[in-house]
């Protein structure tokens, strides 16, 4: 994929995007076009995306120059011949667009809705939210919601899923976990996640993301 913003290199917002790409898709190869757009400057951005789109490989495009962003502005998605180019709809994209051929179809991208866990008879229900490349479970939990039943770290509990039932501790670091343990840990995002120690969770629980995964305190649960 090929990547336009105008967040410069000063501060870690390049990083940080690529990081989350590369968490998604590891073998993905991105191609930096420039990241030094003056700040919320779109006529700028599309002459840059509109000199280097004929060059750039076939896939995917994101540009990111939005002096809009947090308002009722859309996000939109346009296919084109050779790839989906991918912007806020305030102009940006339009050259680039022209110049490579022009649009076979064009969608306004809405956000998909967030699944938000909820407490059942005693036990936190949720699901899997997404599954890493180790095959750690990150689940839409956040750790508070635990502690408001009264489960705090070093705690054993049962979690159900798929008609099956484990147990697993709530530990601090993947390295707490004895081996073949299903444990319990926050991760780096601040949720719960179900991990195992050099092995697969997902694997090893059958689970992937949007799986159901009940969590259920000591003596709770019906």
């Amino acid at each position: 994929m090929s990547f336009l913003s105008d967040y410069g290199h000063a501060d870690e917002f390049v990083g940080v995007c690529k990081a989350v790409m590369l968490g998604l898709a590891p073998d993905l190869t991105i191609v930096d076009i420039s990241h030094e757009v003056p700040p919320h400057d779109v006529r700028s951005a599309a002459l840059t995306l509109v000199r280097a789109v004929q060059y750039l490989p076939d896939g995917l495009v994101l540009a990111v120059v939005d002096p809009g962003v947090g308002t009722d502005r859309r996000a939109v998605a346009i296919e084109t011949e050779s790839g989906i180019l991918l912007g806020p709809d305030n102009g940006l994209l339009a050259p680039a667009v022209a110049m490579i051929g022009g649009a076979t179809r064009a969608v306004s991208l809405t956000p998909g809705l967030v699944p938000l866990p909820n407490v059942e008879a005693g036990a936190l229900v949720g699901e899997v939210w997404w599954v890493d490349r180790f095959g750690n479970c990150q689940l839409n939990m956040d750790p508070e919601e635990l502690g408001a039943l009264g489960v705090g770290p070093g705690a054993h509990l049962e979690v159900r899923f798929g008609g099956s039932a484990r147990q697993a501790r709530w530990v601090h670091t993947y390295a707490d976990a004895k081996p073949s343990e299903l444990v319990l840990l926050v991760d780096s995002y601040g949720l719960l996640a179900l991990v195992l120690d050099r092995k697969s969770a997902a694997i090893d629980c059958g689970l992937r993301a949007g799986s159901a995964v009940t969590l259920v305190p000591p003596g709770g649960g019906a």
